[in-house]
């Protein structure tokens, strides 16, 4: 008889030669838990999308009970959906009044679309800035704004009128010009390896965008919903964007994402031509229900407020680790920096094989990625520690 993992390299595309190729049996708060029965710590969250962890039963009920009640009935915007309604109603709760009008789609890639194309109809510009190491996805626009010319440049053409400046460098906002619809960015560069930016950079952002007119794209696909010790990033810095993506932890485990702007420019999408951005499963009901699940036990809780303590506290962990160099982090979102691509690839080896789930960065391959669910207990970490030990004793040998 065929095997799973036979049928898997047989008939499912693959993303690269070496996956890692664990059959998921079953997953439950910061666990996963293979078919031969061994577990793994998740320290990943499916690339920061299980902010609650693993099949949190207020989301697992909320997923059933929708079903139940009706799933995909028609395209997005086209008919009265409660679970879109009451998703966007309470999330707008937590947001500016600039950014009170969210379009749902289904995931990050096709919000930086969306995103990208409604910078271009409210300013009647085309020209995008992004930054040198960016991540914002693998759809032709998404790609256009990467900042990794090696994974670009065998999909090319791409969209005319970008350019990419150095992240965090204040002097390279001056490329931002009244010729410029949109300066897409991330609050942290999540593929780069957790870059930051001080205060002072973001403020000067929003001068720079303001004087030109440019819009102001933050993706916070992998920042938001609490990641970094905010429920937004980009409350750190002071500043309100003038369009925000969100995707990921959004959905609460299922796929959804959103590009949110102001209802004027919102409005622009709907005139000349009509249906200027439409979906047909951007909303997703039960996605939507889960996602308001999510969003109500993350505000409910103020969850973001665990993100700083158990980071502090992960940190403390990493930093005393062999061959470390240096740890970057914000919240729970981290970088274990080890300076070389072989012995970071041969530490998250080790870590798999003692049970905790890793990954590291798609332009930064000499860091280990640690962005665990937020709900991660002392308990967790006391574990986490524990199979650290066992990881560090096979390195050893």
């Amino acid at each position: 008889m065929t095997s799973l993992l036979e049928k898997f390299h047989r008939y499912v595309a693959q993303t690269s030669h070496e996956p890692l190729d664990i059959e998921i049996a079953r997953a439950e708060g910061v666990y996963i838990y293979d078919t031969a029965g061994k577990s793994y710590i998740d320290l990943i969250s499916g690339i920061s999308v299980c902010n609650m962890g693993h099949s949190h039963p207020a989301i697992v009920q909320a997923v059933q009970a929708q079903a139940a009640q009706y799933m995909h009935v028609m395209v997005y915007g086209e008919v009265i959906q409660s679970p879109q309604v009451e998703l966007a109603a309470l999330l707008c709760r937590y947001l500016p009044e600039q950014l009170s009008s969210i379009f749902f789609v289904n995931s990050g890639s096709e919000a930086v679309e969306g995103g990208l194309k409604l910078a271009k109809r409210v300013t009647g510009r085309r020209e995008i800035i992004h930054c040198i190491n960016a991540y914002h996805g693998s759809t032709h626009g998404a790609l256009s704004v990467m900042g990794c010319n090696s994974y670009r440049k065998a999909f090319q053409p791409l969209l005319p009128g970008t350019r990419a400046i150095r992240f965090g460098n204040i002097d390279d906002l001056q490329n931002i010009t009244e010729k410029t619809a949109a300066f897409i960015i991330e609050p942290v560069q999540g593929e780069n390896g957790v870059r930051t930016a001080s205060e002072t950079y973001w403020q000067a952002v929003r001068r720079q965008c303001d004087k030109t007119g440019a819009m102001l794209i933050l993706d916070e696909i992998q920042t938001g919903m609490g990641r970094t010790g905010k429920l937004f990033a980009f409350e750190h810095y002071g500043i309100i964007p003038d369009i925000l993506l969100l995707a990921k932890a959004f959905g609460g485990g299922l796929p959804l994402g959103a590009f949110i702007s102001s209802p004027q420019n919102m409005d622009s999408l709907t005139h000349n031509p009509a249906l200027g951005h439409i979906t047909t499963f951007g909303g997703h009901p039960v996605s939507c229900a889960a996602a308001l699940a999510h969003l109500q036990l993350i505000t409910e809780n103020r969850l973001w407020e665990q993100a700083e303590p158990a980071g502090k506290a992960l940190e403390v962990l990493f930093r005393k680790m062999p061959g470390v160099k240096a740890v970057r982090r914000m919240g729970l979102m981290m970088a274990v920096e080890f300076g070389d691509t072989n012995a970071n690839f041969s530490m998250c080896k080790k870590f798999i094989n003692a049970g905790l789930f890793i990954d590291w960065f798609l332009f930064c391959p000499t860091s280990m990625r640690i962005v665990p669910a937020l709900i991660m207990t002392h308990e967790d970490i006391e574990t986490i520690k524990a199979r650290i030990n066992l990881a560090l004793t096979e390195y050893k040998k």
